[in-house]
């Protein structure tokens, strides 16, 4: 997503950006305006994922508008590395786009030694997608009523307190460790095999802490299962206006969600950026596109690629300096 301060502006300016990937789009597809004239493949991570599903329901709306097969092909390994690596390495003729994420593009760099693509030089942005933001959970038993109480607490039990998240250099252990950087907190991480079972441990009193997709976590915050204490995106997400963001509680500049962005292979023609531009933009961008995408956790934000571009570069930077405070590599 872009950068706190960043998206603020990207909430008001997102239209003037569609209208500009708009306007650009007859010069860009003049040059081939047979393209696409067969089928086109989308490479994602896992199936079931949130990526996946975004993925596909693109592919949806990008095949009734081009009237060609859109064809989600899935890569599973690695928080999404796997896929990006096949993708790095597909011809650059447009007929091949990826749907990045943050996992793969901006933590991985940091997280592996060796990483056999380059986020910024072996593709080519095409328009962010959407992002998740995640909640901040407790047990409902724990003592803290609010994220601001919260850091109170924990600041006078360093290291007495645990988070659960789905796994070593996924979001949810990166954004514990920038409120720890952020806050000044010695919060103690607890690993687990995906994002339900560090749920579940939450749930149980297991951990006092998690952090969650919103998708995921709403529907037992609902339940009184667990409490949420904030909302970790730029805004607050349009399926839970009632809950805080991190800046808000106060946190100016926080920001930790798991984002999707379109690319293609580094190389591939302009003018076809261009078209896949101007038609992701128009179908993400469409009514009942921003319906689905808030239904499933996610807020659409689609753009031009210099926006991707400079919000990736942004980031890269951002979970650099916070995956080496916390010391942390990929397992």
């Amino acid at each position: 997503m872009l950068g706190a301060t960043r998206l603020a502006a990207a909430g008001i300016v997102l239209t003037a950006l569609s209208a500009l990937a708009a306007l650009a789009a007859p010069a860009a597809s003049a040059a081939d305006t047979s393209f696409p004239n067969k089928p086109v493949r989308i490479i994602a991570a896992s199936t079931g994922t949130s990526g996946d599903l975004l993925a596909r329901y693109l592919g949806q709306r990008l095949s009734e508008r081009w009237q060609q097969p859109v064809v989600t092909e899935n890569r599973s390994g690695a928080g999404a590395v796997i896929a990006a690596e096949v993708a790095a390495r597909a011809a650059p003729d447009g007929y091949t786009v990826h749907l990045g994420q943050h996992g793969s593009f901006s933590a991985a760099p940091s997280l592996y030694r060796k990483l056999s693509y380059d986020p910024l030089k072996d593709f080519a942005p095409i328009t962010f997608y959407a992002y998740v933001p995640l909640l901040i959970v407790a047990h409902p038993s724990f003592a803290p009523g609010s994220l601001k109480e919260l850091v109170e607490y924990a600041k006078t039990r360093p290291g007495a307190i645990n988070y659960g998240s789905g796994g070593v250099g996924l979001i949810g252990h990166l954004n514990f460790e920038l409120l720890n950087v952020t806050a000044g907190l010695k919060l103690v991480h607890v690993p687990y095999k995906g994002v339900g079972a560090s749920l579940t441990a939450v749930m149980s009193g297991e951990v006092q802490l998690g952090t969650v997709p919103v998708p995921v976590a709403l529907p037992q915050v609902v339940a009184g299962k667990v409490k949420a204490y904030a909302n970790t995106g730029a805004r607050r997400f349009a399926g839970a206006p009632n809950i805080p963001t991190v800046a808000e509680v106060g946190f100016p500049g926080f920001e930790a969600v798991t984002w999707f962005g379109m690319f293609a292979p580094a190389r591939t023609p302009s003018d076809r950026i261009g078209v896949l531009n101007r038609d992701m933009v128009a179908a993400i961008g469409a009514p009942a596109t921003r319906t689905w995408l808030i239904s499933q956790g996610a807020d659409p934000s689609p753009g031009t690629p210099e926006a991707l571009t400079a919000f990736l570069k942004g980031d890269i930077e951002k979970w650099a300096k916070v995956i080496r405070a916390a010391g942390i590599q990929a397992e």
